[in-house]
């Protein structure tokens, strides 16, 4: 059970490192780069998903390893 467990999360985070690189190196600044009003709204819905992403990761990681640091 543990490998499989290990196995998971790995590959969570190997997904989530590819894609932050693929955002920042290539996606993000081929819209920057383009100019237009679209592909800049576009970059800012891109970069906001990206924090609710890494926001959503880190409150989990925290809860998951803590369960018991918000309640009372």
């Amino acid at each position: 059970m543990f490998a499989m467990k290990l196995t998971v999360i790995l590959l969570g985070a190997l997904l989530y490192l590819v894609a932050s690189g693929c955002w920042f190196f290539w996606a993000g600044p081929e819209l920057l780069a383009t100019g237009t009003t679209e592909a800049l709204i576009h970059a800012f819905a891109g970069t906001c998903a990206w924090l609710l992403i890494t926001f959503g990761l880190a409150v989990h990681i925290i809860k998951t390893a803590r369960p018991t640091a918000g309640g009372r």
